[in-house]
C-alpha cells in the first residue's frame, strides 16, 4: 500500500502551471517542511525538518493555487512517486514527491486570518473556569436532553 499523511508548512507560494491540449488541467507544486518529532538540531537545538515536494492535479491544484500561501500549515493525503533523469551534467537524478489527493487546512480561519498567530477568544460571562456553562440546579427546560 502506497499512502501517505503529512502535515507541515508550505516553504514557498504554490507554483502553478496549466496543461496543454484538449483539457487543461493545474498542476501546483509546493514543498512541506515537516518537522521531525522528537529529533533536535544538535546545534541549534531547534527542530528539524525533512522538505517533501507535492503535487496537486486539476481541481486540487486549483485549490492550492487561490488559497495556499507561504507558511500556511495544511494537510494532505497522497501516494509516493519516485522516478529518474539524466541531467545536463550527465548525473542520475532520483527524484522523490507526493502526490496529492486530499489537502486541507491545518490551521484555523482565524489562526491563518491572523498571520499565523493566535486570537485569543472571550469565553462568555456565564462560563465557568473549565469552559463549561453554569447551568442553575432545579432547572426544568424540555430542550435540555438530560432532563
Amino acid at each position: 500500500m502506497n499512502r501517505v499523511i503529512l502535515m507541515g508548512r508550505l516553504t514557498r507560494d504554490p507554483e502553478v502551471r496549466y496543461s496543454q491540449g484538449e483539457r487543461t488541467m493545474a498542476i501546483a507544486r509546493y514543498t512541506l517542511a515537516v518537522d521531525r518529532r522528537g529529533r533536535k538540531n544538535q546545534d541549534s537545538n531547534e527542530p528539524t525538518a525533512d522538505f517533501i515536494n507535492c503535487v496537486s492535479f486539476d481541481k486540487t491544484g486549483e485549490f492550492a493555487e487561490k488559497y495556499f500561501y507561504q507558511g500556511m500549515r495544511v494537510l494532505i493525503t497522497g501516494r509516493v512517486q519516485t522516478g529518474s533523469y539524466i541531467n545536463k551534467d550527465g548525473v542520475k537524478v532520483y527524484t522523490f514527491e507526493v502526490i496529492v489527493d486530499e489537502q486541507e487546512f491545518a490551521d484555523s480561519k482565524n489562526m491563518s486570518a491572523g498571520g499565523n498567530q493566535a486570537v485569543t477568544r472571550q469565553e462568555p460571562a456565564s462560563a465557568i473556569g473549565d469552559g463549561f456553562l453554569n447551568i442553575p440546579d432545579g432547572l426544568d427546560d424540555p430542550d435540555l436532553p438530560f432532563n
